[in-house]
């Protein structure tokens, strides 16, 4: 069965109503880079989806990229029926992407 499309006006209106679950791993990754929720609400409310998982289980994901002063941010979110789970947070790597959004290959 094919998954509809990430609907992500729908999870920024969720991230506004703080109707979201911030997973353990994601803590973690918030507490080794300084992160705080407000930051992770204002990089996904502000970001743009860069990658869709729609075949992700049990409900599909996405990669945002967003910026937290001038420092690029990647965060893994996952639309789920009623409310958004947010799975992990990293800055990522300038080798391992292009201008952040494209992947680099055999990196």
């Amino acid at each position: 069965m094919e998954r509809k499309a990430i609907n992500f006006k729908r999870i920024k209106r969720l991230i506004e109503e703080d109707n979201f679950i911030i997973s353990n791993h994601a803590r973690v990754r918030m507490f080794q880079r300084n992160t705080s929720t407000d930051d992770i609400k204002r990089v996904i409310i502000d970001g743009e989806i860069i990658e869709e998982y729609a075949d992700d289980k049990p409900c599909p994901s996405a990669l945002v990229l967003g910026y937290l002063k001038d420092a690029p941010y990647h965060v893994v979110i996952a639309e789920c029926e009623d409310h958004v789970r947010i799975i992990t947070v990293y800055k990522p790597k300038e080798e391992k992407w292009i201008d952040y959004r494209i992947r680099r290959r055999n990196v």
